[in-house]
């Protein structure tokens, strides 16, 4: 009897402290990068998978693969007011998406986008393509019909953009930087958020959510949300290192990364703490663009940790 509660006990510790995460593929490597390169001690035994679509995000969430994730705030919004069982732990990337322009685009306001198609990237529904969608209507234009957009994987994005076949994009670092050689900025859009939003701290962009039961054992939530702020301090105190593991995992320049973070922000906030930021962005689109957020999530939607 008490081999087998001891096996059991055994078997219970191992499922609550082994975990899966899955992390975008792009720009939010840099916060993880002490998590790849084992740079931080963790407490609980991590594996890490990454997701290059919405669609694939999804599909590890939904077919209950995956433990935590990291996930564009509204499109977790979305999935969440769709009975799809995600919490929010806590919001880290807060500046990081810009719009671009050739160099011969004369950009005088938003009117001077109408006409114009937008590539974003990905897909509808990540945080360039909502936010952009929220400023056109903020600005009396019509998305789909006076400004179209355009979907695309971001480095497909900058090869046609610097190449010429691209006007107009909204993505973020280090793709910005990428292509500045054969463009411009015409845009902040943090700074463009919270001028029309009223909010100071700009965009709620990337957050850590638990999924599932999970949710229910406080303790290894806290445990991965420790490993997690753990290793975006050591990628802050250990830049060149931190940004060569993420040059070798998405194949772009060290020097290229390392200019991308004077226009990044990574601040990780737990979701008690950024609570009333992140319902202002999602009540915001809701009011002005209510296709691309249909419903503001309810507090559940908020990890406590009770």
């Amino acid at each position: 009897m008490k081999k087998v509660l001891l096996v059991g006990i055994l078997f219970l510790s191992v499922w609550i402290y082994a975990v899966s995460f899955i992390n975008p593929f792009g720009p939010t490597i840099f916060p993880v990068a002490g998590l790849i390169g084992k740079e931080v001690k963790t407490d609980i035994s991590l594996d890490m998978k990454f997701w290059k679509t919405l669609d694939e995000a999804t599909a590890y969430i939904v077919s209950k693969k995956v433990n935590f994730a990291a996930l564009p705030v509204t499109f977790a919004a979305n999935l969440y007011t769709k009975g799809i069982d995600v919490r929010l732990v806590g919001v880290y990337s807060w500046r990081l998406f810009y719009v671009v322009a050739s160099p011969d685009f004369e950009f005088k306001g938003y009117q001077s986008l109408n006409g114009e198609k937008i590539y974003t990237a990905h897909g509808r529904g990540q945080t360039a393509d909502v936010v952009m969608r929220y400023l056109l209507v903020k600005n009396g234009l019509e998305p789909d019909k006076d400004v179209t957009f355009a979907y695309a994987q971001p480095q497909e994005i900058v090869s046609l953009f610097n190449s010429g076949k691209v006007k107009v994009a909204a993505i973020p670092e280090p793709f910005v930087t990428m292509v500045l050689s054969k463009g411009k900025i015409i845009l902040d859009l943090q700074d463009e958020w919270n001028k029309a939003s009223g909010t100071k701290y700009g965009i709620p962009i990337t957050g850590i959510f638990v999924t599932g039961k999970l949710q229910d054992y406080s303790n290894t939530v806290k445990l991965f949300e420790k490993s997690f702020i753990a290793s975006l301090n050591w990628s802050y105190n250990n830049v060149d290192k931190a940004v060569e593991i993420t040059s070798k995992q998405l194949g772009i320049p060290v020097n290229v990364l390392k200019t991308s973070l004077s226009r990044s922000q990574y601040n990780y906030v737990p979701a008690k703490d950024c609570k009333d930021e992140v319902l202002t962005y999602l009540k915001n689109l809701n009011e002005l663009y209510p296709d691309g957020m249909p419903k503001v999530p309810d507090e559940n939607f908020f990890f406590t940790g009770k």
